[in-house]
């Protein structure tokens, strides 16, 4: 593929049209700066292609700016079913289902806090596991798991963790109610016991970062943000319970093909219609392990909540501003050719932005839009951005970080973790990660510039800038 074949919508959206290739149902268009198009991978593009010969697809299949090459579908891709006749894939959801992030909200700032700040990353490095594999020391039974993957959020809370404000202030409120615990298989479940309140391994992280500037002052106040206040972000999935889980519904969809006489363009893609029994039974279990994510990133805040208290005192305090997924399928209505139609949603590497008086954002923050968190590369800044009405053309979505520019492979062969540690302490930033490998992997030169990712949102309509955050310290997971 050229970049000459893509047809300039304006200075941030470029459509390939439907003319392109054969199989395409609806063209495929794709939010990025002319700089940042000519840099992405020609595999990335032939990915967003593919999504376009999906049955059922509505409008556009469509990428973020920080697309690229992923298992199927690209990373930061997005696309619509019609819920009557449209599929649902395992491939488009990803393998790290509902990987996402939370953002909690302290009263300090950087002044009050940098005497204690190495204490205060060492504490949460002790309290919340990282690493592949890596988990806590005490094993859930899997009835517990079960009640996890059924109840999310809100069974956390009701067993006493966390707060009711943190069941408000989650996407989904913590919870997909079609979730089925018995859709997920044995295997899955075992290897989750263990991972409830632990980071994992890869781009995860959780960062005490500062609040470096504000962008719009109405905004920040309704979302209760100030200059240099300390803000912890965390970016965690549902480790290797839903890695395992698509893993598992991969191989049933692939098997079902030939019962349903569908040949995918790349195998990578298969999918199944939504609602077979091999679409609804995944759709189930997607739904349980995305409960367990939320529940995971819920409980890795009641840990650093108690760190916090460990190092400042009870007094210290730690509310939750939003939790959003950017891995996962679900069921939303959106205006389709002027008709609300109900549609089967995959963001893959996509964040939902949902617009002001929006009935499923919490009431505090319905005037304003939904919180959207986009974090940067590691040693890098990050975003907290908010939905807008214009962002309908894109089903109310953006991107869900800067997007990689280097393979991992690429990035340990030219990147040496030492180097990098020695840079962010340069700047200031302390790094906690048990392997250098891990942060070789994560070098901020393995991935795009995350401000120039924003500006393509921000300057296309789908969210606009709230507030840039710094990294001070960072733990990572191997």
């Amino acid at each position: 593929m050229r970049k000459e074949d893509f047809i300039k919508i304006n200075n941030y959206l470029w459509e390939i049209p439907q003319s392109f290739r054969g199989d395409m149902r609806v063209p495929a268009r794709i939010y990025a700066s002319k700089e940042i198009l000519e840099d992405v991978e020609d595999n990335a593009l032939k990915q967003l292609v593919d999504i376009t010969t999906l049955p059922g697809i509505v409008k556009y299949a469509i990428a973020m700016p920080d697309i690229h090459s992923g298992y199927g579908p690209p990373i930061g891709g997005l696309g619509a079913m019609k819920l009557s006749d449209g599929v649902i894939s395992p491939g488009f959801v990803g393998f790290d289902e509902n990987c996402g992030c939370r953002l909690l909200l302290s009263d300090y700032t950087q002044k009050q806090i940098q005497p204690h700040l190495d204490k205060l990353a060492t504490e949460i490095q002790k309290e919340v596991p990282s690493g592949l594999g890596r988990g806590r020391q005490i094993k859930l039974s899997i009835e517990q798991i079960d009640k996890i993957l059924e109840g999310g959020v809100p069974e956390l809370v009701k067993q006493g963790y966390g707060e009711r404000e943190d069941i408000e202030n989650c996407e989904e409120k913590g919870r997909m109610e079609q979730a089925d615990a018995s859709a997920v298989s044995g295997h899955a479940k075992n290897r989750g016991r263990d991972q409830v309140g632990t980071l994992g391994s890869g781009n995860h992280f959780c960062q005490l970062d500062k609040i470096s500037e504000i962008f719009d002052k109405k905004t920040a106040e309704v979302f209760g943000l100030f200059k240099n206040q300390i803000v912890v972000f965390i970016h965690t999935g549902s480790r290797g319970l839903g890695h395992q889980n698509c893993t598992d519904y991969l191989k049933i969809t692939e098997q079902a093909l030939s019962k349903y006489k569908i040949k995918p363009v790349d195998k990578e893609l298969s999918y199944v219609p939504f609602d077979s029994l091999e679409g609804q039974r995944f759709f189930k279990a997607m739904s349980a392990v995305c409960n367990y994510a939320w529940a995971n990133r819920h409980m890795i805040a009641y840990y650093t909540r108690k760190a916090f208290k460990n190092i400042l005192g009870e007094k210290a305090k730690l509310k939750l501003l939003y939790d959003v997924a950017h891995n996962i399928a679900k069921i939303e209505e959106h205006e389709v050719d002027g008709k609300k139609t109900k549609l089967i949603l995959h963001r893959k590497g996509a964040t939902r932005a949902f617009p002001p008086n929006h009935p499923e954002i919490p009431e505090k923050y319905r005037e304003a839009g939904q919180p959207v968190l986009i974090p940067g590369s590691m040693g890098d800044a990050s975003y907290i951005l908010a939905g807008i009405k214009e962002s309908k053309q894109a089903w109310h979505t953006v991107c869900h970080g800067a997007g990689r520019r280097m393979s991992r492979r690429e990035a340990m062969r030219t990147i040496s973790g030492r180097q990098v540690i020695d840079n962010l302490k340069q700047k200031g930033i302390i790094v906690k990660c048990r392997s250098m490998r891990g942060i070789a992997e994560e070098a901020p030169g393995a991935y795009k510039n995350i401000h120039d990712v924003i500006e393509v949102v921000h300057n296309a309509g789908l969210s606009n800038k709230i507030a840039k955050l710094v990294p001070l310290a960072v733990i990572k997971g191997e």
